[in-house]
């Protein structure tokens, strides 16, 4: 968990006009993705991904092997439709319109190089008090003490924003020095100008968190867009293809 993020450079100081022209590209501020990244992040994601382990509490964590992206959010944010959206799958994470279904931290091997690992919606679910409390816990103890953790992505639902219920987790991980990507999630559901504000908000108070990387990734699971974009900034934390690994030394 040693990925810190640059310094920001003053993305909060940024004026209308550079809103709208940043959001017509799928991460803010606009930025040109490396068509090699972007082909890196395709040819990954279309590798093989099948789930490994499903886990309720720490004791049933599976060993930790490969580099682990984690995708964090709360209850219906649209989390295992993003996952299902990147893999190129429409049931790899299971998908519900009741909040809170998503019971345990379930692991996804993508291909060998990179594990996608779907967390617990947070801030409410169709369950018990005890329960909810047993999956919080459980979300801190995964965010603070994997070693093989390399990124968390936020997801923040783009027709809210920033709520009172994902403060804590940005807490947790300014708390863990964990880098995190925030991720807007549903960016199809509200008008050009409602996604300016919400950037511009998202955008404001992230600059009071170190951890979080200075930029934010605009997608739809919908319509498919940012997919790609959200692909080559995660191929970057996988483990290196077969045939561009080092070659081992003689011996």
């Amino acid at each position: 968990m040693d990925d810190h993020a640059p310094p920001r450079g003053g993305l909060n100081q940024r004026g209308p006009r550079d809103l709208a022209r940043d959001l017509g590209s799928d991460v803010f501020p606009a930025r040109e993705i490396d068509p090699d990244e972007e082909e890196a992040g395709r040819l990954l994601f279309a590798r093989e991904c099948r789930f490994i382990a499903g886990a309720a509490n720490p004791d049933a964590l599976p060993p930790e092997s490969l580099p682990e992206i984690a995708f964090i959010g709360r209850s219906n944010v649209g989390k295992s439709s993003l996952v299902n959206a990147l893999t190129g799958r429409r049931t790899l994470a299971r998908t519900s319109n009741t909040p809170g279904r998503t019971q345990q931290i379930n692991f996804f091997d993508l291909g060998g190089r990179l594990m996608l690992v779907d967390l617990p919606g947070y801030g409410f679910a169709s369950a018990s008090k005890t329960a909810i409390g047993a999956w919080t816990a459980l979300i801190r103890h995964y965010l603070r003490n994997r070693g093989s953790l390399r990124r968390a992505c936020l997801l923040i639902d783009a027709r809210r924003g920033l709520t009172d219920v994902d403060r804590p987790t940005l807490a947790l991980c300014d708390e863990a020095a964990l880098s995190y990507q925030v991720v807007l999630t549903k960016t199809d559901a509200v008008r050009p100008a409602e996604l300016a504000a919400t950037t511009a908000a998202v955008t404001a108070e992230l600059a009071r968190h170190r951890a979080a990387p200075p930029e934010i990734h605009l997608t739809s699971a919908e319509k498919r867009s940012g997919i790609a974009a959200l692909r080559a900034t995660l191929a970057g934390f996988a483990e290196p293809a077969p045939d561009m690994a080092p070659p081992r030394p003689a011996g």
